[in-house]
Parts: C-alpha cells; structure tokens; sequence
C-alpha cells in the first residue's frame, strides 16, 4: 500500500502523460485541420473532396481528448480530497 506522499506522487505522475497524452491528441487534431486545409486549396472548387476518413479521424481525436480531460479532471478531484 503506498504512502499519502507516495500516492500524490502517483497521481502527479499520471497527470503528468494525461496532459502529454492531450497534447499529442491536440496536435493530431491541428495536422487534421491542416490537411483539410490543404486539400481545399489544392484542389480550389465549391465543394472539395474530402476522404471521409479525415472526418471521422478527427471526430474520434476530438472524443479522446474529451475523454483525457475527463480522466484528469476525475483525477484531479481525487488527489484533492486526499
């Protein structure tokens, strides 16, 4: 069983690759973006085509960010009430 100290340091260790996790994700969604951007203006019509994939790609990315921030959120909350 571990310490208060040792569970707070758990707890600020995996806080910690929540918020690289979240900044990975938020990254993926900007190159999403980009892309889509560069499709557009590649192909410079009314009404582009997009692969269906790079919505889908950046709605799952945009769920998971969701679910990190929930995750340290909770976290969050239960290293403060120790």
């Amino acid at each position: 069983m571990y310490s208060l100290a040792e569970l707070h340091a758990q707890l600020a260790a995996f806080r910690a690759k929540l918020a690289e996790a979240t900044e990975h994700t938020n990254r993926a969604v900007e190159l999403l973006d980009e892309a889509r951007e560069t499709i557009v203006t590649a192909f410079e019509q009314a009404e582009p085509w997009l692969p269906p994939q790079l919505a889908l790609a950046e709605e799952r990315l945009r769920q998971d960010a969701g679910r990190l921030a929930a995750a340290d959120d909770l976290v969050s909350g239960y290293q403060a009430r120790l």
